[in-house]
Formats: structure tokens, sequence, C-alpha cells
């Protein structure tokens, strides 16, 4: 149906409100003195939102579709499902979240086993709303929702790609690292091999002696937790027993099978990020079906594999792994759909800081020229739920993050 408009005469004051979270939606009505008791029930009423339920039974996606349709929502799956010629389907579900949490707690209510899908929806609900967990990692405590962590990165490789790299010496280390804890680093991630596009393999024995003294040099001056950047377990041991607390492992705890159990018999956290491949093959021709589909998979793949070595679902961090296996597109979609991790009640981490998809659309800037482009991506990816950032130019970042913040994270 074609609708035709005119400008009215008198406007009214009708306009739409961007209002996309409960707060502000509870703050808008309160400045219309509306019923306290109604606020709750109008703000689940005001918020939309779409809920992919992947893999289920044909006859489970019907099922929630006639109950989404039954209290005023919608649904989507697949043709082949409606003509039963599939035995599985993924389906999205559309409503305002009361509309969606009523179906979730009539799901659980089913005789047909549905019980975890309806356990799956609520979940998804409350975490995409809800700031993580606190992350207790030994001595040290995050405590999200109010503000962004910023990671300042300590490259002690000769090869790195931002010309950054400090080549292990200590002084240089602890020189840089106090520099950056001044201008605002919450957290040091320290790096002893390059994974850039292309890059070698270091031996572990020769990344060892790279990062371990200069943690060690770290956690005896400094109090900020240290974070080792390494996806081998036998440097990641040596770094925690120097007195690291977190391991950043961009394999997701795929490359070493012995890199999870290591990580829970010190205590220490997690930051497991998805990678297509490895440094060296990642960008030869990454593809995805689904990116969204495939990063959450691979991710969950890497909760599932830390939860089982016993580390604590609170001490596990989600990065999705911007520039490792995607192009410049799949980088973009990765921003503008970020919150959607959020529905697993993780932290997430988000690395864009001087990244190649930055110079490819500022026209081919080199690294040190791409800060403003890192300063739009650092804001978009707070903005859509990033609680730590890992940044190079930790002074411009730290600003950037505190001015998104303010904006962002309403009290």
């Amino acid at each position: 149906m074609r609708i035709s408009v005119s400008q009215p005469s008198v406007n009214h004051g009708v306009r739409l409100l961007a209002l996309a979270d409960a707060h502000t939606i509870s703050r808008e009505l309160a400045r219309m003195s509306c019923s306290n008791s109604d606020v709750p029930r109008i703000t689940t009423k005001g918020l939309i939102r779409l809920v992919r339920v992947e893999t289920v039974p044909v006859s489970t996606a019907l099922f929630l579709k006639q109950e989404m349709l039954a209290v005023g929502g919608d649904a989507a799956l697949n043709d082949g499902a409606i003509e039963n010629k599939l035995s599985t389907t993924d389906i999205i579900l559309i409503g305002t979240e009361y509309q969606l949490s009523e179906i979730a707690l009539r799901v659980q209510d089913n005789l047909h086993g549905l019980a975890a899908v309806g356990e799956a929806i609520l979940a998804a609900l409350h975490h995409y709303a809800t700031p993580p967990v606190a992350l207790h990692c030994l001595s040290h405590t995050l405590l999200f929702g109010k503000k962004t962590y910023v990671m300042g990165i300590l490259n002690l490789t000769p090869d790195s790609f931002s010309g950054d790299g400090l080549h292990g010496d200590i002084e240089s280390s602890l020189h840089r690292a106090e520099q950056m804890l001044e201008e605002g680093a919450d957290i040091l991630d320290v790096g002893g091999e390059s994974t850039r596009p292309g890059a070698q393999a270091v031996e572990e024995e020769e990344e060892i002696q790279r990062v371990a003294p200069v943690v060690r040099a770290l956690t005896a001056r400094f109090s900020a937790p240290v974070s080792i950047d390494t996806s081998k377990s036998a440097v990641a041991r040596e770094a925690l027993d120097a007195g690291a607390v977190i391991i950043n492992d961009i394999s997701g705890l795929h490359f070493d099978r012995d890199m999870a159990r290591v990580i829970a018999e010190a205590g220490a956290a997690v930051v497991v990020m998805h990678i297509q491949g490895t440094p060296r093959t990642m960008q030869h021709s990454p593809h995805y079906t689904d990116l969204m589909s495939e990063v959450s998979s691979f991710l969950q793949e890497s909760t599932a594999l830390a939860l089982e070595a016993g580390i604590l679902r609170e001490r596990i961090i989600l990065d999705p792994g911007f520039g490792f296996g995607k192009t410049v597109e799949h980088n973009l979609e990765l921003l503008r759909r970020l919150r959607e991790l959020t529905s697993y009640g993780q932290p997430i981490l988000i690395g864009t800081s001087r990244k190649s998809s930055i110079g490819y659309i500022l026209g081919g800037a080199p690294p040190e020229e791409r800060l403003e482009g890192t300063a739009a991506t650092v804001a978009i990816a707070i903005a859509n739920g990033a609680d730590i950032i890992r940044v190079h130019d930790v002074c411009q970042m730290a600003r950037v993050a505190k001015m998104t913040d303010a904006i962002v994270r309403v009290k």
C-alpha cells in the first residue's frame, strides 16, 4: 500500500523518539508524570527486538511463529520450512520485549521439550540490556557498565605492523607502560609475537624470552593488571608465573588445547577471540556465509572449551576479531552489529587500533595516520556494547572513551 504524505499545516510536536533502551524510555515517561506502576509495563512494550533462534526443529519454529502472532508479534523463517522441505530451520522472532518474554515463558511451560529455548531467549533479553557481571581475576576486579576499560598495547616484537615494537627491552617497556598508565590505560597487554596478516610464527622459547622478563618487571613496579597476548600455553604459563592475570588468545583456545587448562589452574581470565585461519593465512580471501552467526558460534565454542577446563564464566571475555580473517566489509558489519554479542552476558573487547581496514577507508593512510579513523571505530564500538578497547594511542583513545561513555552510559 502506497501512502501519500504531505507536510501538515500544524505539526502538534509529532516526532519519533530516539529511545533505544529501557532507561531512556523510563526517563521520558517520568518527564510526562506517567504513573509509576505503568512505567515497567510500557517500557517493555516500547522496546522492539529481533531475536534469532538457530537450528531448531521445524515443528518448534512453527510453534514459535504461531505464538508470536497470537501476542501481536511476528516471525520469519526459511520458506523451505513452511513448505515442509526441511527438518530444522533458523527463525527470527519480532516483537516487543514484553511479547518476547511472554513467549519465552510459554515455551518453558510447553510439553514438547522446549524449556531450553525459552531459557535462552530470556537470558539473551536480559544480557542485551544489562552490563556483564564483574570480572574477578586473582587480585584484580573490573566492574563493567559504568566505564569503558582501556587496554594499552605493549609490543615486544621487532616486526609490529604499527612500528611500535620494543623488541623485549625492559627499560623501554617500563617507560612506555608508565606513560600509558599516566595517559589512562587500565590494563597493559604485552605481546611477543606479531599477529599481523602474513606474520611468521615465533618459537615458544623465543617468545618466552621476550615477554616473561618484561611481565615480571611490570608487575613488580605497577599495580595495573597485565595481559599476555599469546596463543601458546607454554608462554602463557611463564607469563602467569611472572604475574600476568589475563591471557589474550587470538585463537579462542583453538590453537593449543592445553591453553584452557593452564589458565584455569592459574585462576586467570581469558580473552577468547574469533579468527578465520591463522595470522599467516587469515587474509587469503576470507569468506562467510553468515558473518555474525559464524563469529558467534566460534565464540560460543571457545566459551565451552573454557568452561570445560574449569575457567569460571565470569572470567571469560569475548573478542570478535576485527581484522582477523575478515574483509573491510566484514569488519564494518562487525562494528555495526557488535551489540548482538552482548546477548551472551560476557564482556566484549574490541581491537580496531590502526588496523588496515581503517587505512583502506582513509585512502591508503599508513598506520601512524589512522588516529581519527581509530577514534571513530572506538566510539562506535563503545556505543554498540564494547566494554574494553585495545589501543596503541592511549591518551587520545582514553579521551574518546570518556566522552563516549558520557553519552551512552546513562546514569
